[in-house]
């Protein structure tokens, strides 16, 4: 960032990398112990994947809404309600958790308050991305915003691996009487939530109304997919924070339809086996849902970290076409899914869930390229909004379906998801083409 002759540009985007980093791993951290804490409350799985379900549908709907207020109301404003909807949320979830754990509600009816938790986060917490991105806009040249905006989006990815990986170590005791156990991820990372919001108070200055220079009249945040385990960024976002904003063009149209079906069966396949995940683990091993988080958040690790792999190491490295990268990606996933739904030892769980997800990595920006690439520079905007679209799209039905593909036979997400991704291989193979 741009600085004014001192270390408070570098500052400022630290605090900004972090307020980003938090929104992501508090999400994961909670979604890793999800799974652990429905069984122990004797709630349905399908209520459990309908409490990420229906908070990735109000981020997608309301992420648009805010990113395009943004600049009206003031970039600070925004980030504020971000995280205050975030810190509300989970210290909500949290308690009405808590109130389950000592039996004081019934398990179900102790998910029904904790889906109207998550609806806050869904609602408010999307405020925060879009506004993070035009404030690093706005402070950086053009020259710089891309590689700046780049790295601000390589948080979200930081956290898919940081959030499960604290969970277990999050797990609380009692506080007096009161039993707290599986709920304390929520309120740790309430806390942090607390503590960015000081922090943003406190360090980044209130820009209404934005009195921004010729220079940076243009910059602008864009709609985040939502940060779920397993969603790294796709770079669709830069994009649409870096381009000007012009003709739209249709889902399907013809131009990109190749790519937009790749990325819309990718994104399923990932949202509903990563669901499911944690279900798995407990029902493959047969542990205890209270011995489980620490093996859960293992495999959610290892798949996190073989995306990011992907994408900030072997993609570079490779150098291969969009073409070249869902093909490679889509055979990886197709092996790794069917394989996760066939393992019974953690070691051949987290491997093969980590195969799975390395493809997962390579699709995500090879569908990304392509579909840039198929258009002109006047829809590259209108473009990176589908693609963003459809990377939130996979959250909203994926897990439920995966769930419902759980309760029929533990293998069959994972056998639905590698056919899938085998068959569109093949037509893959066939009807994509590199610009």
């Amino acid at each position: 960032m741009r600085r004014d002759g001192d270390r408070s540009g570098d500052a400022t985007f630290a605090l900004l990398f972090t307020v980003m980093l938090t929104i992501a791993a508090g999400n994961t951290a909670l979604q890793s112990v999800l799974p652990a804490l429905g069984r122990s409350l004797g709630v349905r799985d399908a209520e459990v994947a309908l409490a990420f379900s229906i908070s990735a549908l109000l981020w997608v709907l309301a992420a648009p809404f805010w990113a395009h207020r943004s600049h009206r109301h003031g970039r600070r404003a925004m980030i504020q309600l971000g995280l205050a909807g975030y810190a509300i949320s989970l210290t909500l979830c949290g308690a009405f958790l808590v109130a389950g754990i000592n039996g004081w509600i019934g398990g179900a009816a102790a998910f029904a308050l904790f889906i109207l938790g998550r609806m806050i986060y869904g609602v408010l917490g999307a405020a925060a991305p879009p506004a993070v991105q035009a404030l690093v806009a706005s402070r950086t040249t053009r020259d710089e915003r891309t590689k700046a905006l780049t790295l601000l989006a390589s948080a979200f990815g930081l956290g898919t691996i940081l959030g499960p990986a604290l969970a277990p170590y999050l797990v609380l005791g009692h506080v007096g009487p009161v039993a707290i156990g599986l709920a304390g991820p929520g309120f740790v990372f309430a806390l942090f939530g607390v503590a960015m919001l000081i922090a943003v108070l406190r360090r980044l200055p209130d820009d209404r109304p934005a009195p921004y220079g010729t220079d940076t009249d243009d910059a602008h945040g864009a709609a985040t997919a939502y940060p779920s385990i397993g969603g790294q960024s796709s770079g669709a976002s830069v994009t649409a924070a870096t381009a000007s904003p012009g003709a739209r063009i249709g889902m399907f149209d013809a131009r990109i339809r190749g790519w937009t079906v790749a990325g819309l069966v990718m994104a399923h396949a990932q949202a509903m086996t990563g669901q499911v995940i944690g279900f798995l683990v407990i029902d493959r091993l047969a542990l205890p849902p209270a011995e489980a988080l620490g093996p859960t958040g293992l495999v959610l690790m290892m798949g996190a970290g073989a995306a990011l792999l992907a994408q900030w190491g072997l993609i570079p490295l490779l150098n291969l076409r969009p073409r070249a990268l869902v093909l490679v990606g889509l055979a990886l996933a197709a092996a790794g899914t069917l394989l996760t739904g066939r393992a019974t030892t953690l070691p051949s769980i987290a491997t093969a869930y980590a195969l799975a997800s390395l493809g997962f990595g390579f699709v995500r920006p090879g569908f990304t390229a392509g579909s840039s690439l198929a258009v002109g520079p006047e829809l590259q905007a209108s473009v990176a909004g589908k693609v963003t679209s459809i990377s939130g799209a996979g959250f909203v039905l994926g897990p439920s379906l995966g769930v419902a593909l759980y309760g029929v036979a533990v293998p069959l997400p994972y056998t639905v998801a590698g056919l899938a991704c085998a068959l569109l291989l093949v037509l893959g193979w066939r009807g994509l083409h590199d610009a």
